[in-house]
């Protein structure tokens, strides 16, 4: 049996988390003192995903830069792809917070958004 240490990152308690496991199947989570705690756990040894957050160029704005992020979490091991993806990526002002700035980010199904407005 196979055991993992975490640290719940579900809210801010940061619950010690330990997780057994059998055959890549989770068997038992402990520590946890909120159901967010179980939840994380389970998702973090088996699927861990990530919002990825960065930055974008823009053209003609009153700020050169604006903050992006994915909508929805990402595969892990995508992340270097999903930033590799907005290398040189530019936009043209005015930017909206929601604006869509990269559909289908590294072929994660997920768009990259725009957190900030720029005009």
């Amino acid at each position: 049996m196979e055991k993992r240490e975490l640290i719940c990152i579900g809210c801010p308690m940061g619950c010690p988390l330990t997780v057994e496991l059998e055959g890549g199947e989770v068997i038992s989570v402990t520590g946890h003192t909120c159901k967010r705690g179980d939840v994380y756990a389970r998702k973090e040894v088996t699927n861990p995903t990530r919002i990825v957050t960065s930055t974008v160029k823009v053209l003609e704005g009153k700020a050169d830069m604006v903050s992006v992020k994915t909508r929805e979490d990402i595969p892990k091991g995508k992340i270097f792809d999903c930033v590799r993806a907005l290398k040189d990526v530019t936009v043209k002002a005015p930017v909206h917070i929601g604006d869509v700035i990269v559909p289908d980010i590294a072929g994660t199904g997920v768009d990259m958004v725009a957190t900030k407005q720029v005009l």
